[in-house]
């Protein structure tokens, strides 16, 4: 059988911490900024976790 593939579209999404956690950017950074107070944009900036609940799934996608 052959190896499984990567998602690619995940995989430049999503990277690993040094602790095996998955790390990810926010979202709703990408226009219509405006209307978005400072100090929104400034912590849509901080990359976070993924929740526990998506954790396996990313996993999965990313054949860690």
């Amino acid at each position: 059988m052959p190896k499984q593939k990567t998602h690619r579209g995940a995989a430049k999404r999503f990277r690993l911490t040094g602790r095996g956690k998955i790390r990810r950017n926010k979202a709703f950074k990408s226009h219509i900024l405006t209307k978005k107070s400072p100090k929104r944009k400034r912590n849509l900036r901080k990359a976070t976790l993924v929740s526990d609940a998506d954790t396996p799934l990313v996993r999965r996608m990313l054949k860690v």
